[in-house]
């Protein structure tokens, strides 16, 4: 007999929850390109918003930026951002809460003929960095890399720029390597680049147990207080469209214009590397994880990175059924 798919059996369970109510409505901030545009594209195209009684209001945005002001400005309820950003807006008096989305962190990249295999050998050649000097991984590889006597700000050639562009100028040969997004790793590593140092391991090595969530959804206490339940089932809902897309090899054919990649081989490494980002750990571990890396980030940044908080405080995870 042929099983029926689980992610079926939870849109009826949702179905037989939700009944015949108004669908509670979530206002969604995503980046246009970004991959929670992609998981919110499955989960319209297999209804599980509906089945869920919700109704997701989507603004797609051209970059991170504009989801913070949209969150901040009272137009959006849900947007993508990293812890900092979270713990900095609480300390300077704002009411946000946190709640891990997916532990995907980029990667040193470089191509099979740079002769790059080890952080030494990066020593004097050009690196490429995505996300600007601030960015959460090239914070914790300079940490890292600092234990292992290079400091890489002194002993590489680093040039900033988008993640787009980097890997562009790494595939021509103008960068050695580049520290790039996960999935601008996924599209290099199709194209036989090497992972010379995955972030996960670099967060590994500074003392984390586990692979950590540093990115997660940002919505204000008060919109969890008044629709918590809402939110639970988003997050439902969230996860069954990850599974989707790491079991069913078509769904990445179909949205392949919303990633910007083609080809077929190219496709199949976003799916390995996005499915490896499902958060599956406690939230307690992941919050212990978060608090040891944060503290390594505040360090190397410093105080234009963090402003006044200088400490992940207890209240940044939501946990649903504990008073916020």
């Amino acid at each position: 007999m042929r099983k029926t798919p689980l992610w079926l059996v939870f849109a009826a369970f949702c179905l037989t929850l939700g009944g015949a109510g108004a669908a509670e409505r979530i206002r969604i901030a995503a980046q246009k390109t970004g991959t929670l545009a992609w998981e919110l594209d499955v989960i319209r195209a297999h209804g599980l918003d509906k089945t869920a009684g919700l109704d997701l209001a989507v603004t797609e945005l051209a970059s991170p930026e504009g989801g913070k002001i949209a969150l901040k400005g009272g137009s959006a309820d849900l947007i993508l951002a990293d812890v900092m950003f979270v713990a900095r807006e609480r300390a300077l008096g704002g009411g946000l809460k946190f709640h891990p989305y997916a532990s995907t962190p980029g990667a040193v990249m470089a191509s099979p003929g740079s002769g790059i295999h080890s952080l030494e050998q990066l020593r004097g050649r050009k690196l490429g960095i995505a996300g600007g000097p601030l960015d959460k991984s090239w914070l914790l590889f300079q940490a890292w890399a600092r234990q292992r006597g290079l400091d890489p700000r002194k002993d590489m050639q680093i040039a900033y720029g988008s993640p787009r562009l980097l890997a562009v100028k790494a595939e021509l040969g103008e960068l050695d390597a580049v520290l790039d997004y996960w999935n601008f790793c996924a599209e290099l590593e199709a194209k036989g680049f090497s992972r010379v140092i995955g972030i996960d391991r670099v967060q590994s090595d500074l003392g984390a147990k586990g692979p950590v969530a540093l990115v997660g959804y940002a919505f204000e206490e008060a919109f969890a207080g008044a629709s918590g339940n809402a939110l639970k089932r988003y997050f439902d809902i969230a996860a069954r469209a990850r599974e989707l897309l790491s079991s069913e090899p078509g769904e990445w054919l179909r949205i392949a214009a919303r990633t910007g990649v083609n080809d077929p081989a190219a496709l199949a490494v976003l799916r390995k590397r996005h499915a490896e980002g499902a958060v599956s750990r406690s939230l307690d571990d992941e919050e212990a994880d978060a608090r040891l890396l944060y503290k390594v980030l505040v360090e190397t940044g410093g105080s234009e990175l963090a402003g006044p908080a200088k400490r992940l405080d207890a209240g940044v995870y939501w946990r649903p059924g504990a008073g916020g």
